[in-house]
């Protein structure tokens, strides 16, 4: 065999003879025997029996066994790999397996695997599903092919190609066909373009050379160990004495299945009548042919037939399957059953013509679906096509297979196209939900059915984005596609270069209008419209330029390395194609799939570890500059002097006379920055030479708005400085814009978008602006008195008031004694403290007597059997997901005893060093009851304590309110819910006793003197006449405001809405056509329901979406165009028309970020343009009182003449690392109001707290309603059950997962921070009666190397790092087999599976709980089910009373959209106080006038 010296291959290649009696004599062991001796007495037996090629084959293996080529134990796997095989081929299972002699095919062509290592960069033929795509380049050899015929061209689309007389192929490099044709009614035959000529010839590569390399590769990759044996599998830990280095399992070279599974099954061998194909073509049953006829060499067209009861299996006889990319890889698959004519509809066997070995397949392709349901496939071999019908009975589980995936990748890309923006926790809610068709084999669609066959279902998402529009987004960077394509390891971009040539003429999928155009204002639409699209031109030449600098494709994908097409639109444009060239698009047909989908995830990803950075440029200047006395000189007389200084009214520079008031110019120290702008506020002369005092304004590129702003915007700010006037480049005009008297009646108006015309010097303002919190609000109305009105400078007064408001203070001195002089009250940050008060103090002030109990430490990780749980090893970190170990303790509380500075040494009391004498309160956790008495008490409870301690007034965080509960005159819970820092105590503590006792009379005296301090009437006379509200989308507690309307397009959250609003008007329709027919002076909708007017709405607040322009980093035309009809615009376009008195935006973090924050700063600009006062930031859910973490960001804006509410200050301490809120915008870093960034008045609420007290139920709980079985355990349960009796608990019911995924989460332990990594590598027996495969782990693992014991912990090849082969997929079984394939990438999908913890708090709740889903720590801590969808509700702090609506999963949508209550009740409170504090305002104004 040319180029191939040496032993034949293990694989059926014929050899000399060898002497008989050439196995090895064993040694001798004691008994009983080992493995090692059975095997040579098996052998020895049947020895005799052996054909002679594979008694020479034994004789090779046991010449290497001596010479020692081979180990014992290398040697013992060959010798039963090879009897496996033999004993099976002679037991009739398979079809004769060793025709070739010489390692040569019969006509001298030879096939070998190096061309497909050889295909693409680096090897890659990267694939990544067993069921879905080609296997990639083995290390075994390829078969060799047989002769090859002329090629003849493919057919597609139904289109009927003529070829010459015989111009056939019997092997084809045709690429797996697509699944578009099954959306139009035509049959729409797919098949693969051909490659014209011959596979090479190549010298075959043998088993053993290959086994060789492997095993020298094993022994050498274990770092730091000698030289070792490498035992089989099949040895037991138990037979090893030392620790065992696994090898890969074989596989066969052909079908790449593992020899050793027990499903591997032959083919049972054809009945005697069966015909050869050529004969059975001749048929006369068939009537194609005479048989005297030259017949296929003269016929133009392949004939076609249907074929029943088949079965497909490779030359050795194997049955397997054939859409795994075999075929493509040339390898010779064949098929036998009953062939039919072609218009026979009947799949029995009656009537057909029995065929043996037909093929091999040249290629496969579907060509439809029969009536919708049931996929209709066909083959095609070099003498005919054939339509499949059923299969035969031992090949129907494999073909079932084939067919849900099939209709599998059907629903899924009919679910996308109309439902872009979905989760992957959706679209498994559509897979599982959806009833196979009869006959599939199969019962219900499943999570494991999804990720099996993900490779094709996504390759079918990437041939759909293909035949769609270039302007549409593509299906395959929505957030679903994304999760499932990281979750599967699939490999985007592969044989689509191919497969895009049969998609000849694609059919148009029609898809759902989805939400008509933005009804927009005139004002919103300008803005939107006009006065941005230069700016997104300007940033597509940046981007352009960007990308001249940075790879615009992956390069390894076949995509990338296909040449341009030259037809599409985009090529037509490109100046080698003889266009313009300014699109600068890519071919649509080399869109790297993998670049759109990375750019996608980073657009997701918000980098919570932010440097910190300087607040906002500070416009300082140097003040030393040459004096040019002659540009400058001063007009009239001094005003003022004194002494040092002489202030002048007027100067003038180059001939221009300035006074003071007016606006200049200032020229920057660096001449390449643009000129500062600034209200010169006095003017003045003194040994620094001629000089004015600046107060700067801040033009809007330097604010949050950043570009987007109007270039000739100015903003106030509280930054100011003395400059040279030399300084002074010019007079320029700054115009005052305030907001006309009829501002809230002008929505919707034809508005002209400049407010001032640009003549290079004249600019306007309507706003102050903080630049730490980025606050837009009206500019303060502080004004200067007639004696400091030549030097007043509104910055400086409000500067000296904070820093004036910030110094503490004492007052009221009451003695002197011992040193120290006392006072009545004390003052800070603008709030009194008072002898007696209530104050809030950080927990490291002071400590207990009590010493507390050493906080639940994990118990330290015991040694674990890395047989039985293979995956614990990733769980190296510490950290766990919802744990609250690291949550900080809340404020400690005391009360005021005493207020005294101490008497320096000239008889002064030292009132820059205030002190405060406390007395500590204990809460329950800080008695030796430790946090279980926590977990039963109120959070607001404390004990007295006759404990004292001396701390720094500075050290105060806040006052609140403690009063002894005997003397209320109302119920302690009614007292707590009248106001925020309410505490109440009713026993004292004694720390030396560890007693509690009555407290003494003199705390209750003073609790007295305390009482219904801050009890807020407000709350009250707040009820009494409610406001009327706009309510959009959102829950807003009552008592804060009233609900009159509300839109809702998704029917069952309008039906749950209605349900709990019964006074509001709910519209269940587009928000834009009710905008429209309001804007046209309609009075009511097409149902005859009420539309609110002009000036009805005083608050508007919603959550518009924005999933559909969040795909990619930054805007461009398109995806620009798909923003300006997006309901933000729509929402904005709704607070412009009504123009409430409030306007609040709520969405998900990532709001803040999208498109480089673009969406955040366009969202704060129109309001801005619009009038408003506004704000951003971004909140904490878990700070305000639910065991959740959910971060959400808050638009708030107020209409001029109103207060600007200011973010909530948290009322709970929360895990830091959920807690990191800031926001960088154009490498700013900005914060919100909010101090209490460490701790905070009360302690976390946990899941405990949450539902400890629900009633056990099994998973797929449907009952509605059930009995409580037990009263509320925590705090938080009785607030959430209310002060009514409610024996009734409504929603406690929960998905009912498939008998696999209940198998896992019954396998997870109930300990904190399980997940799937614990789950042991067993066998088990389902619910459904099917029992679990053990995961194999098949190759050695390069990252993360192997275990203890020496086991593999690879099951994909690409743990080695080659590319991924199919055929390494594995599945059913109770670890995923996708999550230790893809889980180095992906932080070892930590949290999947995951249990909560008692003492933990919720991930974010999601619309759709799924073990695997993005937030996969969704397992009750005890009970082997998913949450249900009342412990969601709980979760987000819905009252048990709250009524849902629809299905379970509905009603889960409903729970995980909403923004908690007790978060949105938190920022209500914040607008009352501001209600409230503007009512205080205008009755004083009105009482002074």
């Amino acid at each position: 065999c040319p180029g191939r010296p040496g032993p034949p291959t293990a694989s059926g290649d014929a050899a000399p003879p060898s002497p008989a009696g050439s196995v090895p004599a064993a040694r001798p062991t004691p008994s009983p025997p080992s493995p090692q001796e059975c095997v040579r007495e098996k052998l020895s037996l049947i020895h005799g029996f052996l054909q002679a090629d594979v008694q020479n084959q034994l004789s090779e293996l046991e010449a290497k066994l001596r010479c020692e080529e081979l180990s014992e134990e290398r040697y013992l796997a060959k010798v039963k790999a090879l009897l496996h095989q033999e004993l099976s081929a002679e037991n009739g299972d398979a079809a004769p397996l060793l025709r070739a002699s010489n390692g040569c095919s019969k006509n001298g062509a030879y096939g070998s695997d190096e061309d497909s290592e050889r295909a693409g960069p680096d090897g890659e033929e990267d694939s990544a599903m067993e069921m879905e795509e080609a296997a990639t380049s083995s290390s075994s050899s390829s078969l060799p092919t047989p002769r090859a015929r002329k090629a003849r061209r493919s057919r597609s689309n139904g289109e009927s190609k003529k070829s010459p007389a015989s111009s056939r192929v019997t092997r084809s490099s045709g690429r797996q066909p697509t699944i578009l044709s099954m959306f139009s009614k035509g049959s729409n035959k797919r098949k693969s373009e051909e490659v014209n000529g011959e596979v090479k010839p190549e010298v075959m590569m043998s088993v053993e050379k290959e086994e060789e390399e492997l095993e020298e590769k094993v022994c050498a990759g274990a770092a730091g160990m000698p030289p070792c044996r490498v035992l089989s599998r099949r040895v037991s830990r138990a037979d090893a004495i030392s620790p065992v280095l696994q090898t890969t399992p074989p596989k066969c070279v052909d079908c790449r299945q593992y020899l050793d599974d027990p499903d591997l099954k032959f083919f049972q061998g054809d009945p005697d009548d069966a015909l050869e194909e050529p004969e059975m073509l001749t048929d006369e049953r068939l009537s194609i042919f005479d048989a005297n006829e030259d017949g296929f060499e003269s016929y133009e067209d392949l004939p076609q037939h249907k074929v029943t009861s088949f079965s497909v299996y490779d030359k050795r006889g194997h049955l397997c399957p054939f859409d795994t990319g075999l075929i493509e890889r040339n390898i010779e698959l064949y098929f036998s059953g009953a062939v039919k004519p072609i218009y026979d509809d009947n799949p029995c066997l009656d009537g057909g013509v029995r065929a043996k070995k037909l093929g091999p397949i040249n290629a496969w392709w579907i060509t439809g679906f029969d009536g919708g349901e049931k996929a209709l496939i066909g083959f095609t071999t070099a003498f005919a096509d054939y339509i499949l019908m059923e299969p035969s009975e031992e090949y129907a589980p494999i073909f079932a297979l084939m067919q849900e995936k099939i209709y599998m990748s059907k629903i899924v890309v009919e679910f996308l196209q109309n439902n872009c923006d979905v989760s992957y926790e959706d679209l498994l809610n559509k897979i599982e939900t959806t009833v196979p068709p009869a006959g599939l084999n199969f019962n219900r669609f499943t999570e494991d059915s999804l990720l099996r066959h993900a490779q094709f279902v996504v390759e079918q998402v990437e041939s759909y984005d293909e035949a769609g529009d270039s302007d549409e987004p593509p299906v395959l960077i929505t957030p679903c596609m994304r999760d499932l394509i990281k979750l599967a390891g699939v490999t985007l971009g592969k044989r689509r270069a191919v497969r895009r040539q049969a998609i000849r003429h694609p059919t148009k999928i029609d898809k759902d209008k989805g939400p008509t155009k933005a009804t927009t204002t005139k004002l919103v639409y300008l803005i939107f419209d006009t006065f941005f699209s230069e700016q997104i031109e300007k940033d597509e030449k940046e981007d352009d330029k960007e990308n001249a600098m940075k790879r615009r494709r992956c390069g390894v994908c076949e995509v990338c390395q296909q040449p341009e097409c030259g037809k599409c639109k985009a090529c037509q444009n490109m100046v080698k194609f003889g266009g313009s060239g300014r699109s600068k698009q890519a071919c649509l047909q080399r869109r790297c799939p993998n670049l759109a989908v990375r750019e996608a995830d980073e657009d997701e990803e918000v980098d919570d570890n932010i440097p910190e950075m300087p607040s906002p440029k500070k416009m300082l200047q140097g003040r030393k500059k040459k004096q040019n006395k002659s540009r400058i000189s001063w007009v009239g007389e001094p005003v003022k002097s004194d002494g040092k200084k002489d202030y002048y009214q007027r100067v003038c520079i180059d001939s221009e006379t300035l006074e003071v008031g007016d606006c200049v110019s200032v020229s920057p120290d660096d001449p390449t920055k643009p000129l500062y702008l600034a209200r010169v506020t006095a003017m003045w002369e003194d040994s620094s030479g001629q000089m004015f005092h600046a107060h700067w304004f801040c033009p809007g590129s330097d604010t949050v708005l950043g570009a987007t702003s109007d270039p000739l915007e100015l903003f106030l700010v509280d930054e100011c400085e003395d400059m040279q006037l030399s300084y002074i480049h010019g007079k320029v005009k700054v115009i005052y814009k305030a907001p006309s008297e009829n501002w809230s009646m002008e929505g919707g108006l034809d508005t002209e978008i400049k407010m001032v015309e640009d003549d290079g010097r004249t600019y306007f303002y309507q706003m102050w602006y903080d630049q730490e919190y980025a606050r837009f609000e009206s500019p303060p109305k502080t004004q200067p008195t007639e004696d400091n009105k030549y030097k007043f400078c509104m910055s400086c007064a409000r500067l000296d008031e904070v820093r004036h408001k910030e110094i503490p203070k004492v007052a009221e001195p009451l003695e002197e004694g011992d040193a120290k002089m006392f006072y009545a009250v004390a003052t800070k940050n603008g709030v009194q403290y008072r002898v007696g008060d209530g104050v809030y103090l950080l927990p490291e002030a002071f400590s207990f007597s009590m010493k507390p109990a050493s906080p639940a430490k994990r118990p330290k990780k015991e040694a674990v059997d890395e047989e039985l749980h293979p995956e614990h090893y990733r769980k190296y970190s510490e950290y766990i997901k919802g744990s609250n170990l690291d949550a900080p303790d809340p404020y400690r509380v005391g009360r005021i005893k005493e207020i005294f500075c101490n008497i320096r040494s000239n008889g002064k009391p030292n009132e820059a060093d205030i002190k405060l004498r406390i007395c500590k309160f204990y809460r329950p956790e800080n008695t030796h009851k430790s946090m279980k008495a926590s977990y039963h008490a109120d959070i607001n409870l404390l004990y007295w304590s006759d404990e004292e301690t001396t701390v720094d007034f500075r050290a105060v965080q806040g006052r609140c309110t403690v009063v002894y509960g005997e003397d209320l005159t109302e119920s302690i819970q009614d007292y707590s819910a009248g106001g925020l820092d309410r505490f109440y105590f009713l026993e004292a503590y004694n720390a030396k006793t560890k007693s509690f006792e009555d407290p003494p009379n003199h705390a209750r005296s003073s609790g007295n003197k305390g009482k219904g301090k801050g009890k807020g009437k407000g709350a009250a006379s707040g009820r009494s006449a409610p406001p009327r509200r706009l309510r959009i989308l959102r829950f807003v507690s009552p008592g804060v405001s009233e609900t009159l309307w509300a839109i809702e397009m998704w029917e069952p959250a309008a039906q749950a809405f209605r349900l709990n609003n019964p006074g509001t008007t709910v519209f269940t329709e587009d928000c834009n056509v009710l905008l429209k027919l309001v804007m046209s002076g309609e009075k009511t909708n097409s149902l005859g329901q009420k539309l609110p007017q002009k000036g009805d709405v005083e608050m508007l607040c919603g959550g518009p979406p924005c999933q559909g322009f969040s795909g990619m980093n930054r805007f461009n035309s398109r995806t620009y165009s798909k923003f300006k009809n997006s309901l933000v615009v729509s929402f904005l376009s709704y607070c412009d028309y009504y123009r409430p008195r409030f306007f609040l935006l709520e969405n998900v973090r990532n709001f803040v970020s999208f498109k480089r924050s673009m969406v955040l700063k366009l969202t704060l600009r129109c309001l801005v343009r619009m009038g408003y006062q506004c704000t951003f930031g971004v909140l904490q859910a878990g700070q305000y009182g639910v065991a959740q973490t959910r971060r959400r960001a808050i638009v708030l804006a107020a209409a001029p003449g109103e207060k600007l509410p200011m973010f909530p200050e948290p009322l709970h301490v929360f895990a830091p690392r959920a807690c990191q809120l800031s926001v960088v915008v154009d490498d700013k870093k900005f914060v919100s109001n909010i101090t209490r960034t460490y701790s905070g008045p009360f302690r976390t609420i946990t899941v405990r707290d949450t539902m400890s007290d629900l009633p056990e139920v099994r998973n797929g709980a449907s009952a509605l309603e059930i009995s409580y079985n037990g009263e509320p355990q925590s705090w938080f349960q009785r607030q959430i059950r209310g002060s009514q009796y409610q024996p009734i608990l409504r929603d406690h019911i929960c998905k009912d997962m498939s008998a696999l995924v209940a198998a896992r989460m019954r396998h997870i332990p109930l300990a904190p921070g399980s997940d799937w990594r614990d789950l042991p590598n067993i066998e088990v027996r389902l619910s459904d009666g099917t029992t679990t495969r053990k995961l194999r782990y098949t190759h050695h693992e390069k990252k993360n190397g192997r275990s203890s014991s020496g086991a593999l912990r690879g099951v994909c090849s690409c743990a080695e790092g080659k590319p991924c082969d199919p055929a390494d997929r594995q599945f059913n079984t109770l670890i995923p087999w996708c999550l230790p394939h893809t889980g180095n990438r992906h932080n070892h999908w930590a949290g999947l599976y995951g249990r909560l913890e008692w003492d933990g708090f919720f991930s974010t709740t999601v619309t759709n709980p799924e073990p695997m889903g993005k937030q996969g720590r969704v397992l009750h801590p005890e009970q082997h089910r998913v949450v249900s969808v009342r412990e969601c509700a709980r979760s987000q702090g819905f009252p048990d009373t709250y009524r849902l609506f629809g299905n379970i999963l509905d009603k889960h949508r409903q729970v995980g959209n909403a923004v908690p209550p007790p978060l949105a009740k938190a920022i209500g409170l914040e607008i009352k106080s501001c209600v409230l504090a503007k009512l205080r305002e205008d009755t004083a104004a009105r009482q002074e006038r």
